[in-house]
């Protein structure tokens, strides 16, 4: 180990429930609250880096909840963490190898270990990721409305705030038309569509009128775990398609494009196990010409921190969900919040995240919190 090598002395787990500004709907369910984890990660020279899990509580979007993530990082993943230094950021997805996907619970306490690291290097995060950018195009998500004439006034809000770019939600009967309606009252905005795997090939026409419409993409529209039928179906339009949750690895990306099932890859930070495989799919999306966005899971501060942060990379050449604070939260838990002026976000230059944690908010939203050390854990 190099005279850098991080040995973490303490874990604590901030268990953390905050309710949305407003309802968030999408194909497989409407959300109110997050219940996630903050991980607080402490070394023994007292530098402290900072985590958050993205699972949400039902495995609506993937298999992982917030109890699954709970007992995995209790159970295996922090035990590794404490047993023995880390030279680098990079080694902590393959210690974390002999423990099958999970990838949530990993990537956020990953995610803590990345913070610690840039914070004792003294740079962002986003330089020790690699990252170029000083600013960061964003575009918004929006949920399934209770009407066309509902979802025209909340996409005029939003492109009236200046986002760059808006993502739709659809699912069999909120589809079509309903662009159809955006596409006419905003005929110059970027429009891009996501079923969360609404869809079949069955549904392979009602798909197809989606290129009348010049979207951006359509994300996800087949199954969770499939890249065989987006494949068939991508060779049949002419809108791109975009994976998102069909892809865990880059292993999974490699496979995709070489199968020729998407033209654009969403990158979860969550989804894929954390920083490190995400640096490796976006670098293999460069090599192919692949372009990715940093997809949104209803992060608080801390992970939307993190997505800016590797939002910065080269190959991000689309507007990601990661959108400012208040768009979800009446009071985030750092200072400052993540602030959009005119659908950017100026990336901040403090060491680590960049942003503070505001631990009075915190512990105003904590539900329950537990503290691992290499002495309570043997």
């Amino acid at each position: 180990m190099t005279n850098n090598s991080i040995s973490i002395r303490k874990v604590t787990l901030h268990r953390l429930a905050m309710t949305l500004k407003d309802p968030f709907s999408t194909s497989f369910g409407t959300f109110q609250e997050k219940d996630f984890f903050v991980i607080e990660m402490e070394d023994d020279t007292g530098c402290i880096g900072f985590g958050e899990s993205t699972a949400f509580s039902s495995p609506w979007y993937s298999e992982e909840t917030v109890e699954t993530n709970k007992h995995l990082m209790e159970k295996f993943l922090i035990p590794l963490l404490l047993e023995s230094p880390i030279g680098h950021p990079d080694e902590v997805s393959k210690r974390f190898e002999p423990f099958r996907r999970n990838n949530m619970a990993k990537a956020a306490l990953e995610g803590a270990v990345w913070d610690l690291y840039a914070k004792r290097q003294s740079i962002p995060l986003y330089v020790a990721l690699g990252g170029e950018k000083q600013q960061i195009d964003v575009g918004i998500s929006i949920g399934i409305q209770s009407s066309t004439k509902e979802l025209l006034r909340v996409v005029d809000g939003f492109v009236n705030e200046g986002y760059k770019r808006m993502k739709i939600k659809i699912k069999p009967g909120y589809d079509y038309e309903w662009l159809k309606e955006v596409r006419n009252h905003f005929p110059d905005t970027l429009l891009m569509a996501d079923a969360n795997s609404a869809y079949t090939l069955r549904d392979i026409e009602t798909l197809k009128k989606l290129d009348d419409l010049n979207l951006m993409m359509i994300e996800q529209p087949l199954g969770h775990d499939d890249i065989i039928d987006h494949a068939k179906l991508q060779a049949q339009l002419t809108t791109p398609i975009c994976l998102d949750e069909s892809i865990h690895s880059s292993e999974d990306a490699r496979k995709a494009v070489e199968l020729g099932s998407c033209k654009i890859i969403n990158i979860k930070i969550g989804r894929v196990g954390g920083l490190t495989e995400s640096k490796r799919i976006h670098d293999y999306c460069a090599e192919q010409g692949i372009s990715v966005w940093c997809g949104g899971m209803l992060e608080a501060g801390i992970g939307r921190a993190h997505n800016v942060a590797l939002t910065t990379l080269p190959q991000f050449d689309l507007p990601g969900d990661t959108a400012g604070s208040s768009r979800y939260w009446v009071k985030d838990i750092i200072d400052p919040e993540v602030i959009v002026n005119n659908g950017v976000i100026q990336v901040p230059n403090l060491p680590g995240i960049g942003y503070e944690v505001n631990r009075q908010v915190l512990e105003s939203y904590r539900l329950d919190k537990s503290v691992f050390t290499a002495t309570n854990i043997l």
